[in-house]
């Protein structure tokens, strides 16, 4: 059995911390049970299920630790691998920046499973990969997508007396469709701590559609347009520029939250005024953990108010060093959106670009956020309100600074690998080069 319930958990927890004679000890409990299907060619290819579970044992002397795992749990395995972490940590250099564990903290209440998730099955499974493969045969076009779904939970002790524990559900689906032509291509993804609010059919069908109308692209010039960027196409410039909200390297001087001569751009304005950016782990639609892997207490947090920096992350050792209170990373982010469709932004467009998904992003600076990659899977040319032809792929060279102080709009927000972005539409976005791929 991989997945614990929080008295079994504490249970071989406390078993295993009891047998621990190092100054401090920390120790991790995971288990998860999932499911999958992949199809490709219209066929179902693979289909399966995982359990797992593990153990982690963090034994410190002073500031020497070391780190022992293990996936069996009776008491001769739990007091093998406390004693090899011991051994480890005696052998180890000392770390300058040791942390010792924390003390007992209070945490939210956990928004992250849903029963009706864990019950997946794999009949339910099999209607997935059947409610995308058959629409697309019938409209001539080729379906590969992957379904997984899983269950699971984590827990924590240490000899402070800290006990954490949490249970989360997700599921996770991805599909491309290929008009069998070879010239068009659609894709689409959704995620869900619950399967009720997930529907495979719809998100095949977005897929299906945009395969179909992406066929016989026409190339157009590159340079800068105003663009329409779905949330799956903004997400991964806005998590890259997220990243860069750490207090140390900016301190440091090592990325855009530095300021020349020293500082942070702490309660600067480094974007448009309409952009709002936030964490919140108890958010209804974007639930998340509300405590991290070291046990810290996660709690709504402003990242950008008005487009000014209003908060960094601070690890337990930067923060003492600062004389701060630690802020540790967020596991979802969430940015304000307008009330817009996607249908309504395209007919308040007189000539631009609407992108699907950008992929195959690289860095190019960090210290601007200057990002390089590519358009893929339905890239479209707008002219007076109406997507008037698809056009071939580009490659951009942007920053999602740039981006946002070059807002026009923004739309209704979507989830996207856990977090809530907006539909945006940006002006001068720049496209540096075309791509043949389809």
């Amino acid at each position: 059995m991989a997945i614990y319930t929080k008295e079994e958990a504490k249970q071989i927890l406390e078993k295993a911390l009891s047998f621990s004679t190092a100054d401090t000890c920390e120790i991790n409990l995971s288990g998860s049970e999932s499911g999958n299907i992949r199809y490709a060619r219209n066929t179902v290819s693979t289909a399966g299920h995982r359990s797992n579970q593990n153990m982690t044992v963090q034994s410190s002397y002073g500031k020497k630790s070391g780190v022992a795992t293990i996936d069996e749990f009776d008491d001769d395995s739990l007091q093998k691998v406390v004693k090899r972490a011991e051994e480890l940590a005696k052998l180890s250099p000392e770390n300058p920046e040791f942390m010792e564990p924390l003390e007992p903290q209070e945490y939210l209440e956990s928004k992250t499973y849903v029963e009706s998730t864990a019950k997946i099955t794999p009949d339910y499974r099999a209607q997935v990969a059947s409610s995308s493969i058959e629409p697309a045969a019938a409209k001539d076009v080729t379906a590969a997508g992957f379904l997984n779904d899983s269950a699971g939970f984590s827990a924590m002790i240490n000899s402070k007396g800290l006990f954490a524990y949490n249970q989360s559900t997700s599921v996770d689906f991805t599909v491309t469709m290929r008009s069998n032509d070879g010239t068009g291509s659609g894709w689409a993804s959704r995620d869900f701590n619950d399967v009720n609010k997930f529907d495979a059919a719809e998100a095949s069908k977005v897929a299906i559609d945009k395969a179909l109308q992406s066929r016989n692209a026409k190339a157009i010039e590159p340079g800068k347009y105003t663009v329409i960027l779905e949330p799956a196409a903004s997400v991964q410039l806005l998590q890259n520029m997220f990243g860069s909200f750490n207090a140390r390297t900016a301190d440091e001087g090592r990325s855009f939250m530095s300021k020349e001569g020293g500082g942070t751009k702490l309660g600067e304005k480094i974007v448009d005024e309409r952009i709002n950016l936030w964490s919140d782990p108890q958010h209804p639609d974007v639930p998340s953990a509300p405590w991290t892997g070291d046990g810290q207490a996660r709690k709504k947090m402003k990242w950008l108010e008005n487009g000014v920096v209003k908060n960094l992350f601070y690890s337990r050792y930067w923060a003492k060093e600062k004389g701060v209170d630690p802020v540790p990373f967020p596991n979802n982010g969430i940015m304000e959106g307008g009330e817009a469709s996607l249908e309504d932004m395209i007919k308040d467009t007189k000539r631009g670009v609407l992108v699907t998904r950008l992929w195959y992003i690289r860095t190019v600076d960090p210290q601007t956020l200057l990002y390089t990659g590519l358009t893929r899977d339905g890239t479209f040319y707008i002219e007076n309100g109406k997507i008037k032809h698809p056009i071939k792929n580009f490659r951009f060279n942007e920053s999602p600074i740039i981006m946002l102080n070059n807002l026009e709009e923004l739309g209704q927000q979507v989830r996207v690998d856990g977090n809530l972005i907006p539909y945006m539409k940006v002006r001068d976005f720049t496209f540096t080069s075309l791509s043949d791929a389809v």
